[in-house]
């Protein structure tokens, strides 16, 4: 098969590391990718074939005709059996380019995250619903992220399916900086309101009064991330985080720390959770999204209710005390998870199957 994916930038996002790592598997399996971003970027994503820039201008999204014209010329050129619109305005562009230069095949949406917290206003709604009735099939992350397709947005059953977000297999090693004599604490993520940096700073700051050997390492960039560094400022403890900004590894970040914290507010299946397992690096979060599908309360982490702050912050001294024994069966039944449904090989065989099925369904509709 030719596939086309669609990414929103070239950069070591979330959206936009599993749309490399899932091409170059399919590329593995023999089919031929075709990666294409709105935006440019200076990120080298893990994928040896080709990544065109549209150089969309998204300050005009909605009439950025020259950048719908440029993705259908490239459309016309690879001439792919199946178009997928990986977050952002990934969705905005392949529709509307499909619909004004008449070109006519599938189109996949993979919907890694909660669409309809996203819904604004009536208006919102209403292009959201437009372009999900002009998408032949939905790759849901998560069994919540698609039960909110379904009830909030009124998607066919039929029409979606739940992949998750895997792992990539490979070495991983722990960081000298990490041998600072402290209980480290990791968080990886980009700087926005999804991430809850602002709570995660709370919570820190809360059990830091109870366990003062506490270090936290923020990993991740973003629009927000001075606005957190002069919170930890006035808040005094600053002296206590390291801001690492953007790191290449990430993986040795988790696994040279303690535990990994996760506080968001909004998430469709986080594929870090997934990677702290592999680490054998023990994770608490909050229970939005897909996370429960991940986190077992008494078995894989620690599960909290979003707003629990103080919770939040007793589950992480409850963390460092927990009985040696105990924290390794956690640890060795999350690594084992992981192990077991979260391959990126195998579930890259799940996406080849899907376009195979959807590709087939389209071709007897003609």
């Amino acid at each position: 098969m030719r596939i086309l994916q669609l990414i929103q930038k070239q950069q070591l996002r979330g959206a936009e590391m599993f749309a490399a790592q899932l091409s170059t598997h399919l590329q593995n399996q023999g089919h031929e990718v075709l990666m294409v971003s709105l935006q440019g970027g200076n990120a080298d994503l893990p994928f040896s074939g080709d990544i065109i820039s549209l150089d969309a201008n998204l300050n005009n999204r909605f009439f950025d005709f020259r950048g719908w014209k440029k993705l259908a010329k490239i459309i016309q050129e690879f001439e792919p059996d199946i178009v997928q619109a990986n977050a952002g305005d990934t969705l905005k562009y392949a529709i509307f380019s499909k619909k004004l230069f008449r070109w006519n095949l599938p189109v996949v949406f993979r919907n890694a995250s909660m669409v309809s917290s996203y819904i604004r206003n009536p208006i919102s709604k209403a292009l959201i619903r437009y372009l999900f009735s002009q998408t032949q099939r939905f790759i849901s992350v998560s069994e919540f992220t698609q039960k909110d397709l379904i009830e909030k947005l009124a998607i066919l059953t039929a029409q979606t399916t739940v992949i998750p977000i895997g792992i990539e297999l490979k070495p991983i090693q722990k960081l000298d900086a990490f041998n600072n004599g402290k209980i480290n604490l990791v968080h990886v993520g980009g700087f926005s309101f999804e991430k809850n940096h602002m709570g995660l700073l709370s919570i820190f700051k809360e059990a830091l009064m109870q366990e003062a050997q506490l270090f936290l390492w923020l990993i991740g960039d973003g629009p927000l991330k001075k606005e957190v560094e002069a919170k930890a400022k006035e808040m005094g403890i600053e002296t206590h985080i390291r801001f690492v900004g953007f790191v290449s590894n990430p993986l040795d970040y988790i696994h040279s720390a303690d535990m990994l914290l996760l506080p968001s507010i909004i998430e469709g299946l986080p594929g870090v959770i997934v990677e702290a397992f592999y680490c054998k690096t023990p994770v608490i979060a909050n229970n939005v999204g897909g996370i429960s599908e991940l986190i077992n309360h008494n078995h894989t982490g620690y599960l909290l209710e979003k707003g629990n702050e103080k919770g939040f912050a007793a589950h992480i001294i409850k963390m460092v005390n927990l009985d040696a024994n105990e924290k390794n069966k956690r640890i060795e039944k999350a690594y084992a998870l992981a192990m077991e449904k979260y391959n990126n090989e195998q579930i890259a065989i799940s996406f080849a199957t899907e376009y195979h099925h959807l590709v087939n369904v389209v071709s007897r509709k003609k």
